[in-house]
């Protein structure tokens, strides 16, 4: 059996994996991931495209949104072209737009996400906060989702199971139930702790990528929670199909932040999710995505006898 890499090895393979190479003439190429098979996590493409468009950016600008439509699924098998397009260079705001794309069936390019991000100098300004952050237990009162996942890995569907107990570089504690664990419908609403698993660098543009990274994590998972279906159950096919996040205050992606999923809305086979991250009591992110979301009906078994 292979030995499970530690957590500084997943950190130092995240930070690679966000680290897309320059190819001149402002186009990336984003790295595949270590060992991936399937189809690429839309955290990893968003993370790769906001580091791309931060490396044609004045470093006295830092990112403060970014708007993302995920096209088509992306596949492992390939890196990611990156193609950023410099649309706006103003007095205090930047913006940039970015072009992932991969070899289609047919061996030719396809745009797997388009990325639109803005960047702004920092200016004093007008404050006010009315975000409260959940009266939640706190992280070190909470098991893990890897403690919890290994426990009840052997009742897992073996198509999924390696999905499911893989290493992954961004520990996770959920202070409510587990929406692939659960039968029944659930209030559309989760709180869970993220981090990433061993110290980052400390450039605030990393920690970003590592954010954008993360809050693609459980959040589609919100709008199913009222219908009592489960992916890993194979009761639901889902695929995100767009992504926004904006960036309020610094932060650090190596310490504890708590993810505040809800969803106040589903219906036309897409479900709609929102969520506020924090830090120290601080609203440091928002977040909003919409997603694909429909029922699969089981296969009739064929009849005894039957060919």
């Amino acid at each position: 059996m292979t030995d499970m890499p530690n957590d500084e090895q997943l950190i130092a393979d995240l930070l690679a994996l966000l680290d897309p190479a320059p190819l001149g003439d402002d186009r990336f190429e984003g790295p595949r991931k270590k060992g991936g098979v399937g189809r690429v996590f839309g955290g990893q493409v968003i993370g790769q495209a906001l580091i791309a468009a931060e490396r044609t950016v004045d470093d006295d600008r830092a990112a403060h949104s970014l708007h993302a439509y995920f096209l088509r699924g992306g596949s492992e098998d390939h890196p990611i072209q990156l193609t950023v397009d410099r649309q706006l260079d103003g007095g205090s705001f930047s913006n940039r737009r970015v072009v992932a794309s991969q070899p289609g069936p047919d061996g030719t390019m396809q745009p797997i996400l388009n990325l639109a991000a803005s960047f702004q100098k920092h200016q004093p300004g007008l404050e006010h906060e009315r975000a409260v952050q959940p009266d939640v237990p706190p992280p070190d009162d909470l098991e893990s989702d890897e403690v919890l996942r290994l426990r009840v890995a052997e009742t897992m569907p073996e198509r999924v199971r390696h999905i499911f107990t893989e290493a992954r570089p961004i520990e996770i504690k959920a202070t409510t139930a587990r929406h692939w664990l659960s039968e029944g419908p659930q209030e559309p609403l989760q709180n869970s702790w993220f981090r990433a698993r061993a110290p980052l660098p400390d450039d605030p543009r990393i920690h970003r990528a590592v954010l954008a990274y993360l809050s693609d994590m459980q959040l589609l998972g919100t709008s199913i929670m009222p219908h009592g279906l489960s992916w890993m159950r194979g009761e639901v096919k889902s695929a995100s199909l767009d992504h926004a996040i904006w960036f309020h205050a610094p932060f650090r992606a190596d310490d504890w932040l708590l993810y505040h999923c809800e969803s106040p809305w589903s219906g036309g086979s897409r479900g709609f999710n929102v969520g506020q991250i924090f830090q120290d009591g601080r609203l440091v992110a928002s977040v909003a995505q919409e997603g694909m979301i429909r029922r699969v009906e089981p296969r009739a078994r064929p009849a005894a006898g039957s060919s």
